[in-house]
């Protein structure tokens, strides 16, 4: 026959589940605090360096750079060269004379320069056009990479909370399984009820139920973990808010928002790219003065050895007077998409507004629950072990014992949630500014400088090959 629980054996269940909840976002990845090895900076370092998302946006960035000296091609010269070369059989028969057959084989080579002058400003409008797409992409890189790393930092903590979880359910599972013995031994002896076997062997099915789910919820967070850091989580460190590098009150980090976004950013320049659009489009309705240099060798033009040599240079104006009123209407889309992209700008605008104020809202909730968490659990070791011990002189119930068991278990579960939001929301909250980036965090991975390529192909006037090799 099985002893009941002594109040030695109710310390030591109490202080198993206490030091796993105090150590719950510690101890998430399983392993012990001296073998830790990756920490929070470094799985957003290694997403900032690998993350597809990101690298997609920076080959984007680096495309868009292009359209630069794409630009720029409108005031340089365009060069051309043109060869030919064919037969002609010529039969005179003139009264009087005999008859002559000629053979011929006429052929040629030449160069063409035709050099731009004045186009009613569609070039430069153009290369402004360019530009300004080159800086809004470097915002919304700028916008992608706070993503990427927001949701890696969130991914982290997710692994870690639900490890976390796991370790309680799983502990939660052992003390209910020994309660489980002992109710059933003190039912031996006529202690307790039947009722109160199949009370205890209720909530421990429950309580494995709670192990499963939070596996299943653990397995589901290592696989977003897997996508956003791009590796399996291994001696996960526990992680810490970003708390220093958040503004001190809320209208400053509205200020600092509203301002400095690069989600903003990104739409201004937008509205600057649009407005060009609408330059670029009247261009096509004004004259297009331009000069033409052309160099021909001809050989064999109309007799046997006839070569010729020939030099020209031309100035060309192109005034158009009607094209079906095509540009017309190109000219009045791109007004009206200006117009749109005026608009998206106050729509940014509120969209950030919001999301700070979210973020904001949900870094204090978070702080105060776990005030809160932390004063629950406190509280709940204390009523379990009133409970327990007034179970044993007949005061409370089995179903008080497990209710109070059950009541722990979520307060530590509600801390540690706490705890995993907390780190959460401070990373929200730089991303909602506009300040979550490898620079501010000072990340030990190497900076991504959009301006490297930029440099690099502004000026190339030829070659297909890219910078970076391919």
């Amino acid at each position: 026959m099985r002893r009941p629980v002594t109040r030695r054996n109710h310390s030591k269940t109490i202080a198993s589940l206490g030091f796993a909840a105090a150590l719950g976002l510690v101890l998430a990845s399983g392993v012990s605090p001296a073998a830790m090895a990756q920490t929070m900076d470094a799985a957003l370092a290694r997403a900032y360096a690998g993350n597809p998302t990101l690298n997609a946006q920076r080959a984007s960035v680096r495309a868009t750079n292009e359209n630069v000296p794409q630009a720029l091609s409108g005031y340089r010269p365009r060069i051309t060269a043109s060869a030919d070369i064919g037969a002609s059989i010529t039969d005179s028969n003139i009264p009087g004379t005999v008859g002559v057959t000629s053979r011929l084989g006429p052929r040629g080579v030449g160069v063409q320069i035709d050099q731009n002058i004045f186009d009613g400003g569609k070039t430069r409008n153009s290369v402004g056009q360019a530009e300004s797409q080159v800086l809004g992409a470097r915002a919304t890189l700028r916008n992608t990479e706070q993503n990427v790393l927001l949701d890696a930092a969130t991914a982290y903590m997710n692994v870690l909370r639900d490890t976390a979880i796991l370790s309680l359910n799983r502990n939660n599972v052992e003390v209910l399984e020994e309660q489980l013995r002992q109710t059933r031994d003190r039912f031996q002896v006529g202690e307790v009820t039947r009722t109160d076997v199949a009370q205890a062997e209720a909530r421990l099915s429950q309580s494995q139920s709670q192990a499963i789910l939070a596996e299943s919820n653990l397995k589901t967070s290592i696989a977003r973990y897997r996508q956003n850091v791009g590796v399996e989580p291994k001696q996960l460190a526990p992680g810490r808010p970003v708390e220093n590098f958040m503004p001190k009150t809320l209208p400053a980090a509205l200020n600092a928002a509203l301002s400095g976004h690069p989600a903003i950013i990104a739409s201004l320049h937008g509205v600057d790219a649009a407005e060009l659009q609408v330059k670029v489009s009247e261009a096509d309705l004004y004259p297009v003065l331009g000069v033409r240099g052309l160099v021909q060798q001809r050989y064999d033009t109309s007799t046997f050895g006839d070569n010729r040599t020939s030099a020209s240079v031309v100035g060309t104006l192109t005034v158009p007077i009607y094209e079906g009123g095509q540009v017309y209407s190109r000219t009045r889309q791109a007004k009206e998409t200006a117009g749109q992209r005026r608009i998206e700008v106050d729509t940014q605008r509120d969209t950030v507004r919001a999301a700070v104020v979210s973020a904001w809202g949900g870094h204090e909730a978070a702080k105060a629950q776990i005030v809160a968490a932390q004063a629950q659990v406190q509280a709940a070791e204390t009523a379990l072990s009133g409970v327990r011990e007034e179970a044993k002189v007949g005061q409370r119930t089995t179903l008080d014992v497990l209710n109070a068991q059950q009541e722990l278990v979520s307060a530590r579960a509600t801390l540690v949630t706490a705890q995993r939001d907390r780190v959460v929301a401070s990373y929200a909250v730089l991303s909602a500014v506009g300040r979550l980036s490898a620079e501010t965090l000072k990340l030990k991975a190497e900076v991504y400088d959009s301006r490297k390529h930029y440099d690099q192909v502004k000026g190339l006037l030829w070659g297909t090959q890219t910078p970076d090799g391919r």
